[in-house]
């Protein structure tokens, strides 16, 4: 089931967390670098496999990771473009959700929680992307929180 939400993303108990990133690795705006400051093993290993070019936009980059506060999750990476400086693109965004389904059905996940893909500091139209998460993960077997841009 989804459901849609406003508020901190990093507040959210759900078991999955995904972090739209690019492909060169770089956290240094928006929910990316919320993410850096909440999960800084996450970054560490990101930037590791980006640097080595293990980071592609339509493949998930996902780091199981732990705090004090928050207890074991997991980190989803979700590429929405390739270079921090660049849009994010819809295409990008389609690849990921097709791979996030098959993540989601794969590893029996029951809880997840996820940004407005790309609409942030990316540029992508909300109204453009929010049919384009139900239609990819529609009638999963998933608890999945979306936070919508404020």
């Amino acid at each position: 089931m989804i459901t849609y939400k406003k508020g901190d993303l990093l507040t959210d108990e759900a078991f999955a967390l995904v972090n739209t990133v690019n492909t060169v690795g770089a956290m240094g705006k928006g929910i990316a670098l919320a993410f850096k400051k909440a999960f800084p093993d996450n970054y560490l290993r990101y930037r590791t496999a980006c640097l080595a070019g293990n980071v592609r936009v339509g493949e998930l980059f996902v780091v199981p990771d732990s705090t004090l506060l928050m207890g074991q999750r997991l980190i989803i990476n979700f590429p929405t473009k390739k270079d921090w400086r660049d849009p994010s693109e819809y295409e990008y965004v389609t690849m990921g959700l097709t791979k996030l389904r098959a993540f989601i059905q794969d590893n029996k996940i029951t809880s997840l929680a996820m940004p407005a893909l790309g609409c942030g500091n990316g540029g992508l139209n909300w109204d453009k992307v929010k049919p384009m998460i139900v239609e990819a993960l529609r009638g999963l077997d998933c608890e999945i929180a979306v936070y919508e841009p404020a």
